[in-house]
This record gives C-alpha cells, sequence and structure tokens, in this order.
C-alpha cells in the first residue's frame, strides 16, 4: 500500500459510541433498583429481628392459705418462759459447765461459786448436831439412872426404910434429868436449823436450771465476780440467759382498726424469714388486754401447732390470720403464675417463656386460683420469667425486651 492510499485511511471517533449509551443506562437502573430491593430487605430483616418489647412475670411459689387470708402481720418468734439465770449469793465464779446453746434439765447445776467458808460452816453446824446427839445421849442415860433411883426410893418409902426427904431428893434428881434431856433435844433442833440454814448458804453458790430449756447467752466466765443486783463495777449478775424452747410463740402487733378480723382460737399460718420455704401452722392463743397508744396496736400471741428445730428466739416472722383451717392435704407449695401470662394457641394452653432473650412458647396444665394467681401444675417452674400478656404477633423463638413486674 502506498503513502497516498494511507494518508485517506481515518478513525471514526463517534460513530460506535451512540449504540452503546442505552446499553449502559439500562445496567445502571438495574443496579439500583437491586440496591434498592437490598436495602428494603434490610429493613425488612431488621424489623423482623428487633425485640419484641413485653411486659414479664416470674414464676413463683403460692399456698392455698392466701385465698383464705383475712389479715396479715408481723412480729418476732419469743419464748414465753424465759429466765436470767443468777446466784443470790455474792462470790467468785469457780466453774461454769455450759456455753450457747447447752442443753439442760431442770436443778442441772450450770455453775458454781467459791464455797469454801460457807462449807466449812455446814461442816461445823453438822458436827454440832453430833455434838447434841451425844449430849442427848448421855442425858436420856443419866434420866433412866434417875428413874431407876425414883422407883427404888418410892418401894422403900412405902416400907419406910427412906426417909421422905431421901424420897424428894430422888424426885429432883428424876426431874432434873428429863429437863436436861428436853434440853438436849431443843439443841438437837437448834443444831439442825442452823446446818439447814448452812446448806442453803452453799446451795446459793450452786447455779441452777429453773426449767428444762437451752442456754441462749453465756453472760460471765469464771473468774468473775458475781453479785445478785450487779452493783458493783465490773460484777455480773446473770450467768447465763435460758429458754424453754417448748414455749415458742409468735408475738405479732395487731391493728386496732382490724381487730374484728381476729378471734381466740383462730387458725393462722406463720412464715419465717429465716426458712422461707415452710410455713407453720398456729393458733391465736391470747390477745394482750390492752392498746399500745403510740403505735395503736394490740399485741397477738401466736403458738406453733408443731415446733421446728430451727425455729429460734427473735427470728422475724410474718402471721397470716385465716378464715378457715387448711386440711393437711392442700397445705403443699403450689407453682404459680399471674393469670394474665396464660393464653391459648392452637386450642391449648400456653405461656411464653423468656431464655436467653428469646421467647419460647410452652404447653402447661392450669390448676385453681390460688389467691390472685393461677396454679401451673406442669411446664414451668418457680422463678421463670414469662411474658404477661403476650401479643398475638409474638411467636416461638422471636427476641423479647423484657420488662418487670
Amino acid at each position: 500500500m502506498s503513502e497516498s492510499d494511507i494518508s485517506k485511511l481515518k478513525i471514526s471517533r463517534g460513530g460506535s459510541a451512540k449504540p452503546m449509551a442505552p446499553r449502559r443506562r439500562g445496567i445502571k437502573r438495574i443496579v439500583a433498583i437491586v440496591a434498592v430491593a437490598a436495602i428494603a430487605a434490610l429493613l425488612v430483616a431488621r424489623n423482623m429481628m428487633a425485640p419484641v418489647e413485653v411486659e414479664t412475670a416470674t414464676v413463683s411459689v403460692a399456698y392455698r392459705s392466701q385465698s383464705f387470708t383475712l389479715l396479715n402481720a408481723t412480729g418476732y418468734v419469743v419464748a414465753q418462759r424465759k429466765a436470767a439465770v443468777a446466784s443470790k449469793a455474792t462470790g467468785r465464779l469457780e466453774w461454769l459447765g455450759v456455753r450457747e446453746g447447752s442443753v439442760v434439765r431442770q436443778n442441772d447445776i450450770l455453775a458454781r461459786l467459791e464455797n469454801r467458808d460457807v462449807t466449812a460452816t455446814m461442816e461445823q453446824a453438822a458436827a454440832n448436831i453430833k455434838v447434841t446427839q451425844a449430849n442427848l445421849e448421855q442425858g436420856e442415860a443419866e434420866l433412866n439412872e434417875a428413874t431407876r433411883n425414883f422407883n427404888r426410893s418410892r418401894d422403900l418409902l412405902a416400907k419406910n426404910f427412906v426417909s421422905q426427904a431421901a424420897h424428894d431428893t430422888a424426885i429432883g434428881r428424876l426431874e432434873k434429868a428429863k429437863a436436861v434431856v428436853s434440853g438436849n433435844r431443843a439443841a438437837i433442833a437448834v443444831a439442825q436449823a442452823n446446818h439447814r440454814a448452812s446448806q442453803v448458804a452453799v446451795e446459793q453458790t450452786l447455779i441452777r436450771a429453773p426449767f428444762d430449756g437451752v442456754v441462749l447467752t453465756k453472760n460471765a466466765n469464771v473468774g468473775d465476780v458475781i453479785t445478785p443486783f450487779s452493783s458493783a463495777t465490773g460484777s455480773q449478775a446473770a450467768v447465763v440467759t435460758m429458754a424453754d424452747m417448748s414455749t415458742l410463740e409468735v408475738e405479732a402487733d395487731v391493728s386496732e382498726a382490724n381487730l374484728g378480723k381476729i378471734k381466740i382460737d383462730q387458725p393462722c399460718e406463720i412464715q419465717l424469714d429465716a426458712i422461707p420455704e415452710m410455713r407453720f401452722r398456729g393458733k391465736l392463743l391470747r390477745m394482750v388486754p390492752t392498746v399500745d397508744r403510740t403505735k395503736a396496736t394490740v399485741l397477738a400471741k401466736v403458738r406453733f401447732a408443731e415446733l421446728d428445730p430451727r425455729i429460734l428466739p427473735e427470728m422475724s416472722a410474718k402471721v397470716s390470720f385465716l378464715s378457715q383451717e387448711i386440711p393437711e392435704a392442700e397445705r403443699a407449695a403450689r407453682i404459680a403464675v399471674h393469670p394474665a401470662a396464660v393464653v391459648t394457641r392452637d386450642g391449648k394452653s400456653v405461656v411464653f417463656a423468656i431464655r436467653d432473650g428469646r421467647a419460647v412458647q410452652v404447653a402447661i396444665e392450669a390448676g385453681d386460683k390460688v389467691g390472685e394467681l393461677l396454679e401451673i401444675r406442669s411446664g414451668v417452674a418457680a422463678g421463670d420469667k414469662l411474658v404477661l400478656r403476650p401479643p398475638e404477633k409474638l411467636r416461638g423463638g422471636m427476641r423479647v425486651a423484657q420488662g418487670a413486674r
């Protein structure tokens, strides 16, 4: 090809661009549509994955007695028989044989004061009794001899073998011997009384349990000075404090406005803060016949029907005064929840439990009403979180945001 032919060749720059423009606009339109669809899908997915705002309720333990409760009151467990055990004598504590929690019987020796001085006095009084008894024996021997002499003198006087004066001497000796015997017997009585007094003094150094019970507190230690009224500095009065655990009761304050709801021998149910899983049967034993004007309350005393070793004095207690006695078969605890947590889905009673932030549909068997709650016989356990008033759109597996009730 010659140079003249090459110079005739030209490149067209605009002829082929015109057919490509519509194709590029179509691609851009498709990309925009896909992007909008993706964004819409993301928004829908986000809305579907957003947690449903719900109110929740906790499955609790309920008792049948809640349906028959007329009045609730609070108080404390107290022992009606309680004593601060002390000594009438004054002395240094020499021996202490109990500690907190010791179980003792009536008249058991709990502690002992130093008593060597009073023990010596008692032994001296016992020796005096023996001396006076020996004197009595001697006096009785003299009386026997005087009696024999009197009898002989009387017989001889009847035969005129002795004078009247000699017989009078025998009479005087007999009467003197009788007086000596009487004096010795009185001396023995005095010696025995002194011995008993010394025994009492020794006994007062022995601190004994006044009744069967349990030692609650130990107020003194060996070496402490014990005085009846603890009037001296550094001295103690009560050595131990003890209580009869068989006399435990609950003292509860009842508002005077509610006195019409309670009566003597009314059945009660007692709940202790220290033993929350138990409900104890009780009965209103008596009411203190006076009103506390500062609180406008009357003190009611409720006796336990059955005592438990775990019950201790001064425990906090709640007392429910019931309208009727609850049969033993119905006293067991029941699982219950607010009735609004139970709904019907597909003809079945269900609840929505919240587990790991999601709602789980659980079929349940509903029972009787327990107060304001509904008994759940199967399906859930105490402490489970349930959705309260589940919305119609709620389904199992959905995420939920919990409220509280």
